[in-house]
């Protein structure tokens, strides 16, 4: 397989949740006038394609930094569910995939393919994505995985106030990456992913550079 890159672009006109600051990019220095171009960065550590850290949702929980590079390239299994707004990722979608691909070993990870990302641009976008359900996470929760994707801007239901599928996740551990882009273009159930988050300190999370390999 081609290297397939499953990252937004971060510009000052990615769309951000309610609430969160547009990424700005600050020219700091010129060719003109120093030699050289250089710009500072404004951004939340949670845009656009990015990594929530344990610690974003549970107080002594892993930091971005403290993640091991062992979990961020592995063989990812892709589960393509196609959902439409607010519409959960149920326990029976799971399962219904392990009887006809093979159950999910310890230690996976699994990225869900739901083609929510064609509306990124969309003023529903952060308020009625698709996300896994309460009891699809405990069932992932109890497969002992090492990560958990998506194609949309949460892994929670946009309308999940209480952020139960985030809490169930991070209080074991489970990393979770949000607003994958080009899922859909991946042929067949299993590719090997690359998803590297910058190594901030303390960090709750990351912008990451996803690739399929």
């Amino acid at each position: 397989m081609v290297a397939l890159d499953l990252t937004l672009t971060i510009s000052k006109n990615l769309p951000m949740f309610p609430g969160s600051p547009k990424p700005q990019f600050i020219s700091w220095s010129t060719i003109k006038k120093d030699g050289y171009n250089l710009e500072l960065l404004f951004l939340s550590s949670h845009s656009g394609t990015h990594m929530d850290a344990p610690y974003h949702f549970i107080k002594n929980g892993k930091k971005i930094h403290e993640i091991p590079v062992s979990r961020l390239t592995n063989n990812a299994i892709l589960i393509k569910l196609r959902k439409k707004a607010n519409q959960a990722i149920s326990k029976n979608d799971i399962i219904k995939f392990e009887k006809k691909h093979g159950i999910i070993p310890k230690n996976a990870t699994i990225i869900f393919a739901t083609g929510w990302q064609k509306n990124l641009q969309s003023t529903n976008y952060f308020e009625k994505n698709p996300g896994l359900s309460v009891s699809a996470a405990k069932y992932l929760t109890s497969k002992k995985i090492n990560l958990v994707g998506i194609d949309s801007p949460s892994i929670d239901l946009g309308n999940e106030k209480k952020f139960s599928v985030h809490q169930i996740l991070s209080k074991n551990n489970i990393l979770i990456v949000e607003n994958l882009a080009n899922l859909t273009k991946i042929p067949g159930n299993y590719f090997k992913l690359v998803v590297l988050p910058l190594k901030l300190k303390d960090a709750t999370g990351s912008p990451v550079r996803a690739i399929a390999l």
